[in-house]
């Protein structure tokens, strides 16, 4: 009898753990940014990468391990407000077409990738009434 219930609390132990790293894992695919139109999530490291156009981002950065970036397109000037939720620091700015690009570093996102020499993980483009903000980047365009 003793060595059933041993068997059962060290399965327990072993479906918990389980548990608790389905979870873990869970969390970090969250989607980055909140509402907006036009999710995109980007599977590869480079501005040639796969661009996914998703509805359902939480599901589809779930069953999509291979995600390195994503992005999303908002109506309106956001800039200060994504800077500000993001606790962000403006490393460069550039302006093309009438669209103005922000590119700053985040604590709160991951490592990023070097662009001009600088470290950037959260790039803004804002023009023609919208707002698009990807980490690292935006691939794509805008």
């Amino acid at each position: 009898m003793r060595g059933f219930l041993a068997k059962i609390k060290g399965g327990s132990v072993l479906l918990i753990a389980l548990l608790c790293a389905l979870f873990t894992c869970a969390l970090l695919r969250v989607p980055v940014f909140e509402g907006g139109e036009g999710y995109e999530l980007y599977l590869g490291g480079s501005s040639s990468a796969t661009i996914v156009s998703t509805q359902t981002p939480a599901l589809d950065k779930l069953l999509h391990m291979g995600v390195k970036g994503e992005s999303a397109r908002y109506e309106g000037d956001l800039y200060e407000a994504l800077k500000d939720r993001f606790h962000a620091k403006l490393l460069f700015t550039e302006e093309a077409a009438g669209v103005t690009n922000y590119y700053l570093l985040s604590p709160s996102l991951g490592p990023g990738v070097l662009l001009a020499g600088r470290r950037v993980n959260l790039h803004i483009a804002v023009g023609r009434g919208q707002t698009a903000a990807g980490t690292p980047l935006i691939f794509g365009g805008f």
